[in-house]
């Protein structure tokens, strides 16, 4: 790590980079030809609102991996619950129909997994990038996002 990668808030200089993974309802195998395309601009849309970025990531079939950078002035949590959240309401607005009236509208599984990123940031971003292939399932749509 170089002083260079750290960001700054009004009193920190911070590094903080999660690996988060999380699935959609009953592990349906629903991310894959437009909604894949769609969700890769979502997330990067909503990350930018909330001040994150997403280093990587990869839409398997039937799983998110990502590695995104919070400041720590955000829970992950909130972070976490805010991209499942309005990522629901988009892929319900673009891909049923749906355009208002969102009680109920569950794309995405209750909870997720959440790793701490330090120095072994080359080989987490290398399993994202290779998950399709570590799940011995390689699909001819890349996912990377």
């Amino acid at each position: 790590m170089t002083t260079s990668s750290y960001e700054s808030l009004s009193h920190s200089r911070w590094d903080c980079k999660y690996h988060v993974v999380f699935i959609p309802k009953c592990r349906k195998k629903a991310l894959y030809g437009e909604k894949r395309e769609f969700l890769r601009h979502t997330f990067h849309e909503l990350a930018r609102q909330k001040g994150c970025e997403i280093v990587s990531g990869n839409l398997v079939q039937d799983h998110v991996h990502m590695l995104i950078r919070i400041p720590p002035k955000y829970a992950v949590a909130e972070v976490v619950g805010y991209l499942k959240g309005k990522s629901a309401i988009a892929i319900a607005r673009q891909f049923s129909g749906r355009k208002r009236n969102f009680n109920g509208e569950c794309f995405w599984a209750r909870g997720y997994s959440v790793s701490t990123v330090g120095y072994d940031q080359e080989n987490i971003s290398s399993y994202i990038k290779n998950q399709e292939q570590l799940d011995g399932r390689g699909f001819d749509e890349l996912g990377e996002f």
